[in-house]
């Protein structure tokens, strides 16, 4: 039995679309198929429209409405929470990832001695300026967080229920779910695909949760910006020491006559800015060792409604 887990923010326009995939997807997998729909505190009417139409669809599903918006990644762990199933299959409401990958992800599963199936874009059909913020995200991503990430990221991905069990014994709060696919090892493959463009509404992936996610993977993953700290402290301490020596011999050999007043301040204003820019950096990994300590649950579930195949 596959477990097909969709988030759903925002996704209002497309649910007649996605319905249509979901069956299809059904039939395809002659029945072997149940649906998790987790409506991440949409503010439209996602879950009112997907409580209408459930029980007329020949899949059995599960329609699950978060308490507000906790993110697509916790959405996607709280729908792999609720069933227990031999492999699940992550899919996007968006429909922008072809609903074949589900498909081709659990004929991998069952055919191949694989643990976690990963979907790679190959191509995308969305506008230059869609893209470029894209690529150079997950070249930023590739750089400084995981090197082993495909050059057009990951979306969805498929597993089976070992992986699936490992996966949410990472308790981290503010961390990377796709960081951790790959942190995670197993056996994984690749399968690559085309994006397609948007159809329906606007993505809610805007540039300032790309820019927290970054800096929520960074911080989950790497030591980086700690290493850049002391370079950057040992480089300016080094600079310091030699201006030190510099305007002594200057001083002693009659050059330097009246003390400088603007390279005392900016002195002052750089290494206090690299002073704050520290403090910035270990107070963002205080903080995330602080959440993960309040033990919080990663989602709250408001209610859960179960449809019976052909209810």
């Amino acid at each position: 039995m596959l477990t097909l887990v969709i988030p759903v923010y925002r996704n209002e326009a497309s649910i007649p679309d996605l319905l249509d995939a979901v069956s299809g997807l059904h039939r395809d997998l002659h029945g072997e198929m149940e649906a998790v729909f987790v409506i991440d505190g949409s503010p439209d009417r996602c879950f009112e429209l997907l409580r209408d139409a459930l029980p007329a669809r020949p899949f059995a599903s599960r329609l699950a409405l978060l308490s507000r918006n906790f993110g697509s990644f916790s959405a996607i762990r709280a729908g792999l929470e609720l069933v227990e199933s031999d492999r699940y299959a992550v899919m996007a409401a968006d429909l922008q990832e072809p609903p074949e990958l589900v498909l081709e992800m659990d004929k991998v599963l069952r055919d191949e001695p694989v643990d976690v199936v990963i979907g790679t874009r190959q191509g995308r059909e969305d506008p230059l300026m869609s893209r470029l913020p894209a690529q150079i995200f997950w070249w930023l991503y590739r750089k400084f967080v995981v090197p082993e990430m495909p050059p057009g990221g990951v979306d969805v991905f498929g597993c089976n229920r070992e992986f699936r069990d490992n996966l949410l014994r990472l308790d981290e709060r503010h961390s990377s779910l796709i960081a951790q696919l790959f942190w995670l090892g197993f056996r994984r493959k690749l399968i690559h695909y085309s994006r397609k463009s948007r159809q329906h509404g606007k993505s809610a992936w805007t540039l300032r949760k790309k820019v927290n996610y970054l800096m929520d993977s960074v911080f989950s993953f790497t030591d980086l910006p700690i290493r850049l700290l002391v370079r950057v402290g040992g480089t300016t301490a080094a600079l310091a020491g030699l201006f030190g020596i510099i305007v002594t011999i200057g001083r002693l050999a009659g050059i330097i006559s009246v003390p400088g007043y603007a390279m005392t301040i900016l002195t002052i204003v750089f290494l206090g800015a690299v002073n704050l820019f520290g403090l910035g950096i270990v107070g963002s990994y205080a903080w995330r060792i602080y959440e993960n300590t309040k033990g919080r649950p990663h989602t709250v579930m408001m209610r859960m409604h179960e449809f019976n195949q052909g209810d």
